[in-house]
């Protein structure tokens, strides 16, 4: 998803099928297209447009240290599946491909939240003018989960002792 949509929108498609044949050799051609169709789609859909905007930008490595009051400093870092940020807000994106969203946003796993707690906590630093925002595209289902502000916070003010890996999911997501 992520190298398509940094492609101009004629060359989408081919490019998508050029990386999965280089990428992908033991899917079938019709598997391969599918998956490029459904990438496609999910960049081309209107509702996650500013995910995909000119000037946002594909896995996104971040690194940072943040206080933690009577304790010692978390270090976090990770990588943004996507970063949109703008002269008004910042707006961080991590893809889960392997299945949809639950019901209910309380549902969403803990680990979830908290990574992006803390990506959002980071980026807060260095957008400090600028209201960070978090969402979770769940690709097998086109939907769009953000996470409240007042959930990130929550979840941050939780968190305690220790370094942190930050794609709880690992390749599961």
């Amino acid at each position: 998803i992520a190298l398509a949509a940094a492609v101009s929108a004629a060359h989408r498609r081919e490019a998508a099928l050029a990386y999965l044949a280089r990428n992908a050799d033991g899917w079938t051609e019709e598997e391969r297209q599918a998956l490029a169709e459904g990438a496609l789609a999910l960049i081309a859909d209107a509702r996650f447009a500013p995910v995909f905007a000119p000037g946002s930008r594909a896995e996104v490595s971040i690194v940072g240290r943040l206080e933690r009051p009577g304790g010692r400093p978390a270090l976090v870092s990770g990588q943004i599946d996507r970063l949109a940020a703008t002269d008004s807000e910042v707006l961080i994106v991590d893809f889960k491909t392997n299945h949809g969203p639950p019901s209910q946003p309380a549902d969403i796993p803990r680990s979830y939240v908290r990574q992006l707690a803390l990506y959002r906590a980071v980026l807060g630093k260095l957008y400090p003018q600028l209201p960070v925002r978090a969402a979770l595209l769940w690709t097998e289902t086109a939907e769009f989960t953000e996470i409240s502000a007042p959930a990130l916070e929550a979840e941050l003010a939780s968190y305690h002792l220790g370094v942190t890996a930050l794609d709880p999911a690992g390749s599961r997501s």
